[in-house]
């Protein structure tokens, strides 16, 4: 909605022909008998009345008429309001936290945001948690003029994870941000299609090995037990290029770049307790590590391509060279995107 027109009543049209196209396709999610519709934003959104609460009762929930019903809606929208007046929009049927998947500041993820969510909209409503992992954007003021990172460090994307899990019979939902938004770096499908003049910092940096690890997760998270392991896995994400290295860039060094460190994460699935060695040219870190999920991480200070080892029992069932994972001192520009690799499954 910070895209979309939504002034006038007629704007409604736009999102009542969306939903009506698209409310009985098999594709679509039904919650609670309805229609999930969700936004990003819209809290400034009228349709031409003089409240937020009936611009959008106008708009996605209109009464029947003589000759026409509209589909049943389960409204969760993102709206960046106080929680506190989620008690005044009889609209919602519940709320999306959109910034709750990024820490906001230089601090660990935590489950305050959910919370003071969860609280204000009381248990009659659904709220729907938000996840992802990672974010960089890095348009300068001649275009978009964004030019920023949240912290993604301390394996964000498991962290995140495991707090939902742990906290899944309060969070009913959740929504991964997001698939294709390769300007702000937190996609996690294949990189296809019209990129929004991002390729300076997204060609070349697959996300798609978060699929499995998200995958593990998402079982956990639906069923309230993490699914067994039938084979090692390792799973590795870093910045290619040094936080306090100088590079070549009009743009510049992206804000809040103090808040990450030069690390390698590394997240491993295994079968069974085994030697895990990382490695990245004069740094290297071997850990005896247990069955089951654990998390690593490598410290990376000179250009050297990374490498994984799991070794059991003489044998060693992962070796794992990412091709292209190169950390390099010299960067091309301030690219704080990750790159991301995930040994076959």
């Amino acid at each position: 909605m910070s895209s979309l027109p939504c002034s006038s009543a007629s704007h409604a049209t736009a999102l009542q022909s969306y939903i009506r196209t698209y409310a009985n396709n098999t594709s679509t999610f039904q919650y609670n008998g309805r229609m999930l519709v969700s936004t990003f934003a819209g809290e400034g959104c009228l349709f031409g009345t003089s409240t937020l609460n009936q611009g959008w009762i106008n708009a996605i929930k209109p009464p029947a008429t003589k000759t026409s019903t509209f589909p049943a809606v389960w409204f969760v929208p993102s709206f960046f309001v106080d929680p506190a007046t989620f008690r005044n929009l009889s609209v919602i049927d519940g709320a999306f936290h959109w910034n709750s998947a990024w820490p906001m500041g230089n601090y660990n993820v935590t489950f305050g945001p959910d919370q003071s969510y969860i609280s204000n909209l009381g248990g009659n409503k659904t709220y729907m948690a938000s996840v992802s992992p990672w974010f960089f954007t890095h348009y300068g003021p001649d275009t978009f003029n964004k030019n920023w990172i949240y912290r993604g460090d301390d394996w964000l994307w498991a962290q995140r994870w495991e707090m939902l899990v742990q906290n899944r019979s309060s969070v009913p939902l959740a929504e991964v941000l997001t698939w294709n938004d390769f300007g702000e770096s937190h996609y996690v499908g294949p990189i296809e299609g019209i990129q929004p003049m991002s390729q300076g910092w997204v060609n070349g940096f697959d996300h798609q090995g978060w699929l499995d690890l998200m995958k593990y997760y998402i079982a956990a998270y639906k069923t309230g037990s993490y699914p067994a392991i039938t084979k090692d896995r390792v799973f590795l994400w870093a910045r290619l290029y040094p936080v306090n290295a100088t590079a070549p860039d009009s743009v510049g060094k992206p804000a809040n770049s103090a808040w990450t460190q030069d690390y390698l994460w590394a997240v491993t699935l295994l079968t069974a307790p085994a030697n895990v060695t990382l490695t990245c040219g004069p740094s290297t870190q071997k850990t005896v590590v247990p069955a089951g999920l654990s998390k690593l991480k490598l410290r990376l200070s000179s250009s050297c391509a990374v490498n994984a080892t799991v070794a059991r029992g003489g044998g060693a069932p992962v070796q794992f060279s990412p091709a292209g994972f190169n950390f390099s001192v010299t960067p091309p520009s301030y690219n704080f995107n990750a790159f991301v690799a995930a040994s076959p499954p």
